[in-house]
């Protein structure tokens, strides 16, 4: 028996999302729709024309908000990252360890520093834009991995995000290689349409052969492997991924189970904010197929879970939410 369901590895940052109208994108020249990297100063100055008062702050990071709702779920989680020693690194710590994910960072022993935050601009089409500043995330390595951890896991998951810097990819291959040694299925989430488009190479480095299952969304998949049809890509994708799960929005999500496609059927809902969807599908869907769920149902429970957090404002469900969505697949 594995003692975790999964072990996730990512970044670290502390979302700061706050509610915009098209014209902040304009007026403070920011590219929308994608997550785009900036210093701090930059980041700083569009904090000083945002309305913090308004603004949910919230422990993030894409691999971070999955093994969340692994651990809403009911499943076990663990964590690895870097933050430092501040106001916000204490406000990480804490967060994540009152949801229930294991870490094994020692509030008394972090390193000075800035952590790492995301500003989450939220537009009323529900699209979600993020301006990352990185801090002290953007030094993540192989000696921020736990390698206990992994091995006592049935699942490493790999967020997408680490290939945008040269010790976070090395860190992503040494802990995949680990994972494989000792028999730990791996999964890869490209996390953002810009790490595909501008770090295609490098992905390529860390899938090597192939990695276990990998999520993608519709534009990822077919930026990955430059297909401009969606049943082009997926044909595509099984020459590097055992299973895979595309999402797609509101039209539900498809599966490939390694033998077979399974289209997921959406949920309907109202959208109003549709950042952490993509998280909380990986996250629920992971929590199912280490749990007994077959992949139709764990993709029918991620369906459920990411309707529901597109419905409301932020990444996360309140804990009771996540047991009426188990509730509703088992009744």
């Amino acid at each position: 028996m594995k003692k975790y369901d999964v072990t996730g590895i990512g970044n670290a940052l502390v979302d700061i999302e706050f509610k915009v109208k098209d014209q902040f994108f304009i007026d403070n020249k920011v590219e929308k729709g994608l997550m785009t990297l900036v210093d701090e100063e930059r980041q700083n100055s569009l904090m000083q024309v945002i309305n913090t008062a308004e603004a949910k702050k919230q422990a993030g990071g894409s691999a971070a908000n999955s093994v969340v709702a692994v651990s809403q779920f009911g499943g076990n989680s663990y964590y690895c990252f870097r933050v430092a020693n501040d106001e916000l690194g204490h406000f990480y710590l804490k967060d994540l360890n009152d949801s229930g994910v294991s870490i094994g960072l020692n509030p008394e022993k972090l390193e000075e520093g800035v952590t790492g935050k995301c500003l989450v601009m939220v537009t009323e089409d529900s699209e979600r834009t993020m301006n990352t500043f990185l801090g002290i995330t953007q030094n993540f390595s192989v000696n921020d991995l736990n390698e206990s951890a992994i091995k006592d896991s049935k699942y490493l998951f790999i967020e997408g995000y680490l290939i945008t810097s040269e010790n976070g990819k090395t860190a992503m291959k040494h802990a995949k290689k680990v994972a494989e040694e000792n028999g730990v299925k791996v999964a890869l989430t490209f996390s953002d349409p810009a790490m595909v488009k501008y770090f295609r190479e490098p992905f390529d480095e860390v899938i090597g052969a192939s990695v276990d299952l990998l999520f993608a969304n519709e534009e990822e998949a077919m930026l990955f492997t430059g297909k401009d049809n969606l049943s082009e890509a997926r044909e595509e994708l099984k020459k590097v991924a055992k299973h895979f799960v595309i999402t797609q929005g509101k039209n539900g999500a498809m599966i490939f189970d390694g033998e077979t496609f399974i289209d997921i059927e959406p949920y309907k809902t109202t959208a109003i904010d549709s950042n952490g969807a993509g998280d909380m599908f990986a996250g629920a869907f992971l929590y199912g197929i280490t749990n007994g769920h077959s992949y139709a149902s764990s993709g029918k429970l991620a369906s459920m879970a990411s309707s529901r957090i597109v419905s409301q404002f932020g990444p996360r469900l309140q804990w009771h939410e996540a047991k009426e969505i188990l509730a509703r697949l088992n009744p």
